[in-house]
């Protein structure tokens, strides 16, 4: 059953939302509290020595309260009807402010009594519970609610009556509402945590950079700087969708945004409408894989694998990059099957009057960066990035007033709206996964279901992360199958590593001893290179407590941490499928909106379009594009790009010219001879000069059929 709400719904809903936001007394009111929210959490990132806890409940009480008056509970015929629903939501979101305040006030009774419940704890708990479920159903659909209620009433009450490795002995109900609440855990855990901190001051930082004007800067430069190619607005709506998406993270903000203009020009040009949307969908869904701002699940990603977020985008660049240069593929190769033209001089800005005009809009992002690299949190270096946007727009003709700050600051807590009751909300799944280890038996079950094959736990994760991502947003579905998966991923992926080393016989010595203690019968062995059959065998005589062990003995720390980094950017990708993947894509029906054609036909050319999704996680795990020096990193990209390339070639039967079918077929040969991970150089640069062949041929094919068409319409 689909449990996301339908577009009329959701339109329903945005509507009557609008109606409240432009009420005389309620706008104002929503404007004010969006200020103070604003100013609170930037207070809270800066100067506080409040408790996690407090923040993390207050910031739950300020997007509760802030939730319930601009989300309304249900769509009200009447204007009596409005009118109840408006005090209903008033109380719900005061209700939400009174549960942060009580646990501020009586923390310290509740552990004065041994953390034994009053009456006002079970209350307090319950009805935070029920309204953090409630925001969620209005903000993004029924399936979370659900999910949460699933996952609770397993850790009380059914999972008791679960036989098998899914079973679970069960908690009281006192101990799961303080787990879920008052405990710090749950909703007030550590996902929240990243939520008051990277994430709102990042998503802030992205409202202040919009509302100086950097959009516009954004789109007209990438109108100059890939508009005079041909099939250029489609190459605009590629480049300006990734320089949007490294400023706001989300695809559909991108996709709104930016495909307002480029789906239009990309029309204008030729294009098929449908095809327009698909490009839109699949280069803005690009937008939370682009660094610096990756949108919320990199900075989780960081807080799962305790690896720094100046090393997470470091390592995201390439890829994102590859992922945005194979949608330009996909632009380029229907531009010339379309015929589809580039934006005529006299319409296209020129690059030096846009930078001119706009070079002030690149400093922000160079203090972020820079304060990154020198060391400064990512909290705080949003902050100063923030200031920086302040400071560089009084260098430009329509600096920042005081007007626009605190519209830039309503606008960011607006937008962090949505996403705060998300975390909170998937914090809840997250401390029932801890709490019944259930994670740990997900992975262990991974493992046993694909037979220790690393390929096959690829596929599963492919298929559960397009399975909740039908009902999960891309951060929640990323949080969930990060969660579940993660480990089993990492240790198939330390398990290759360790069975090169024992295959070329280069184990270290700390390793040995871990043999000398599990399997003293086969040291002898390890004195020399094995085949690949035999090294399995060997690591098969090891015991499963000292696999672990083993690992941090036989690989290096950077190694493993790179290793574990890969595991988690490959659950990252593979979970921004949903954004546009039937039947619930809700990027590709945003793009589908603006160009008006069939949702779920669009849906399917996204799809399509989107395919470096599904590549480009193979190189994290067979491939030295995440673990490795920058110099084998920038191999595999250089091949990579080519490889990709052929792929789509195949898919479309096109290059510059239409492919014979013999053709069409070799080139997915070709691709895979770039992409497969045989560590042959030679074998690279065969598929290489093989392809850039055919290339060569289908170009001059296309010149000498241009020619013969040019010159019969002369005629």
């Amino acid at each position: 059953m689909n449990t996301t709400p339908s577009p009329e719904v959701r339109d329903e809903a945005a509507s009557e939302a609008s109606e409240r936001l432009d009420h005389s007394w309620l706008g104002q009111v929503l404007f004010a509290l969006a200020i103070v929210v604003a100013l609170s959490h930037l207070y809270f990132n800066t100067l506080s020595t409040l408790s996690e806890i407090w923040i993390s409940a207050l910031h739950f009480g300020m997007f509760g309260l802030l939730c319930a008056l601009s989300v309304p509970m249900l769509k009200a015929r009447t204007a009596g009807g409005q009118r109840l629903v408006l005090a209903v939501d008033i109380l719900l979101g005061l209700a939400a402010l009174g549960c942060a305040f009580y646990l501020i006030g009586f923390e310290d009774a509740l552990y004065a009594r041994g953390v034994r419940f009053s009456t006002a704890d079970w209350v307090v708990s319950i009805v935070a519970l029920a309204l953090i479920l409630e925001f969620a159903r209005r903000t993004t659909g029924w399936f979370i609610p659900v999910l949460c209620l699933v996952a609770l009433t397993y850790v009380a009450w059914w999972g008791s009556l679960v036989s098998g490795v899914f079973g679970f002995p069960g908690l009281n109900w006192e101990t799961v509402l303080f787990r879920s609440y008052l405990g710090g855990d749950g909703m007030l855990g550590s996902i929240a945590r990243i939520s008051w901190s990277y994430v709102f001051m990042f998503i802030l930082f992205g409202a202040f950079l919009v509302r100086s004007g950097a959009g516009d800067f954004i789109i007209q430069l990438a109108r100059c700087a890939a508009g005079r190619f041909i099939g250029g607005p489609g190459f605009v709506a590629v480049f300006a969708s990734g320089l949007m998406g490294s400023v706001s993270g989300s695809s559909v903000a991108n996709t709104v945004s930016t495909g307002v203009i480029t789906i239009p020009l990309m029309r204008k040009a030729g294009f098929p409408p449908r095809f327009a949307a698909g490009v839109e969908a699949a280069a803005s869904t690009g937008g939370q894989l682009m660094p610096p701002v990756m949108g919320a699940g990199a900075f989780i990603m960081a807080s799962y694998t305790q690896v720094s977020y100046l090393t997470i985008i470091g390592v995201a660049a390439l890829p994102a990059l590859l992922y945005f240069l194979s949608v330009a593929m996909f632009v380029r190769i229907e531009a010339k099957r379309s015929n589809a033209q580039h934006i005529e001089a006299e319409e296209a800005p020129r690059f030096l009057d846009v930078l001119k005009g706009g070079w002030h809009f690149l400093l922000p992002l160079v203090v972020l960066v820079a304060s990154l690299i020198y060391g400064y949190t990512p909290t705080y270096a949003a902050g100063i990035a923030i200031l920086s946007v302040v400071v560089a727009s009084w260098l430009s003709t329509s600096p920042m007033t005081p007007k626009a700050i605190l519209e830039a600051l309503v606008l960011g807590s607006r937008n962090m709206v949505t996403t705060a009751i998300l975390l909170l909300t998937v914090g809840l799944i997250v401390n029932v996964v801890s709490t019944t280890g259930i994670g740990n038996t997900f992975s262990l079950m991974i493992t046993d279901w694909a037979g220790g094959s690393l390929l096959i736990t690829m596929v599963l994760i492919a298929i559960a992360s397009l399975v909740l991502g039908m009902g999960l947003p891309v951060t929640a579905a990323y949080i969930v199958l990060g969660t579940l998966s993660a480990p089993a991923l990492y240790g198939l992926m330390a398990h290759g590593q360790l069975l090169e080393l024992l295959m070329t016989g280069d184990l270290p010595e700390q390793a040995r001893a871990i043999f000398m203690l599990a399997a003293p019968e086969h040291l002898e062995a390890l004195n020399a290179p094995m085949d690949a059959a035999s090294a399995r065998e060997l690591l098969a005589v090891v015991p499963d407590d000292f696999r672990s062990q083993l690992y941090e003995q036989a690989l290096s720390p950077h190694t493993l941490t790179m290793l574990l980094v890969a595991a988690h950017m490959v659950i990252f990708w593979l979970s921004q499928d949903s954004n546009v993947t039937p039947p619930v894509c809700l990027t590709a029906f945003a793009a589908a909106a603006i160009a008006k054609t069939p949702p779920m036909r669009t849906g399917f050319t996204a799809w399509k379009i989107a395919k470096g999704l599904y590549i480009i996680p193979l190189l994290f795990v067979w491939s030295p594009m995440i673990t490795g020096t920058p110099l084998e990193m920038l191999k595999v990209f250089a091949f990579a790009l080519f490889g990709i390339y052929a792929i789509i070639a195949g898919l479309e039967g096109y290059l510059e010219h239409e492919l014979p079918w013999w053709l069409r077929l070799a080139m997915f040969p070709i691709g895979t001879l770039m992409l497969w991970p045989h560590g042959l150089l030679v074998l690279d640069a065969l598929g290489m000069a093989l392809f850039l062949g055919i290339l060569t041929w289908s170009s001059r094919k296309g010149r000498v059929t241009g020619h013969l068409q040019g010159a019969t319409a002369a005629s």
